[in-house]
């Protein structure tokens, strides 16, 4: 008995895993949904379309995009953690619902790490420190004087609470000694447009959703927040140029996620098909007019990047002073 068992058992899996096996092989077999956890407008969104774009030409589907803002994409990154892991819902997620998180929040209602699957890095982008021409500064040192001269009737908008954009204001209020007010939106698209309208004097989004206004004139560029400065714009200082702030660092990613139990040789086909569309010449060149640098890692490697950001950026709110709620 217990060999016709096991042997039971064994045709079961064998059979189990040839038809896995066939099934993945005709994936994409209908329309493929990429979820952004916020709002339209954002470089998220941006990125976001001109993958679905590249990859519905590829395949032959229909790839959509699924703007599902709220609780600062945790809401979005929910529903893709608890959708069928079927290689047909995919997220396009940022640092907030999926490192930043688990640091920012006592509890939540899905596991980044247990519940999400990486697939790929697909971009970077610098996060840049905008203002509205009207405020009057065109440089992070006058920019901080200003704000010590008028305390607490500054304020800064960004995608959501517990962003990168968020970290990096509050980094930036506390090794500078000032108050800016954090204005938390649905996305980088509305903070922008705010900050454009006059509504709100400043913003700390990623370069995307910004590059047109600050060309237009619409907006001023004081700095941006990594480390080095951008390669595609060599005049914009770093935050951590300015004097005192020496070391600020912040940055931003665009990833792609499966929910978890995604058959492997899915993510991997997923991957090397958005590697595919985002380094081809004309889609680089499109994304680097936008201010971002395409990349689509392998899972694996994507994967050890996440442990180490979700390392640095819990790191990072710890020197901004904030404590999880």
């Amino acid at each position: 008995m217990r060999r016709s068992l096991l042997l039971s058992f064994t045709s079961a899996a064998v059979l189990a895993l040839a038809t896995s096996s066939a099934w993945s092989q005709t994936w994409p077999a209908r329309t493929v949904t990429l979820l952004v956890p916020y709002a339209p407008g954002g470089g998220h969104d941006a990125m976001a379309r001109i993958v679905a774009e590249r990859l519905s030409a590829r395949w032959g589907q229909t790839v959509v995009v699924d703007n599902k803002a709220g609780a600062n994409g945790m809401i979005g990154a929910e529903a893709v953690a608890r959708a069928q892991p079927d290689g047909y819902t995919f997220l396009f997620a940022s640092p907030a619902e999926i490192v930043i998180a688990p640091t920012a929040y006592k509890s939540m209602r899905y596991d980044p790490s247990k519940d999400l699957a990486p697939v790929t890095l697909a971009g970077m982008t610098p996060l840049v420190v905008v203002a509205n021409p009207a405020v009057g500064v065109k440089s992070v040192p006058e920019l901080i004087a200003k704000v010590k001269a008028n305390p607490g009737k500054f304020s800064f908008g960004t995608a959501g609470n517990a962003s990168s954009q968020h970290l990096a204001g509050e980094l930036l209020n506390n090794l500078a000694g000032i108050d800016l007010v954090h204005i938390p939106y649905k996305g980088a698209g509305p903070a922008v447009n705010d900050v454009v309208g006059g509504q709100t004097p400043l913003a700390i989004v990623g370069m995307a959703p910004v590059m047109g206004h600050i060309k237009s004139g619409k907006l001023v560029a004081l700095a941006v927040t990594q480390s080095e400065r951008a390669a595609f714009a060599a005049d914009l200082p770093t935050v951590a140029e300015s004097p005192g702030l020496k070391g600020f660092e912040a940055t931003h990613w665009m990833g792609v996620f499966a929910p978890a139990r995604t058959p492997d040789d899915v993510v991997q086909k997923a991957q090397a098909a958005i590697r595919e569309v985002v380094t081809a010449p004309e889609t680089r060149a499109r994304l680097l007019a936008m201010g971002i640098e395409p990349v689509g890692t392998a899972p694996a490697e994507f994967k050890a990047f996440l442990a180490a950001d979700r390392e640095r950026f819990a790191r990072m709110y710890k020197l901004a002073g904030l404590t999880p709620e």
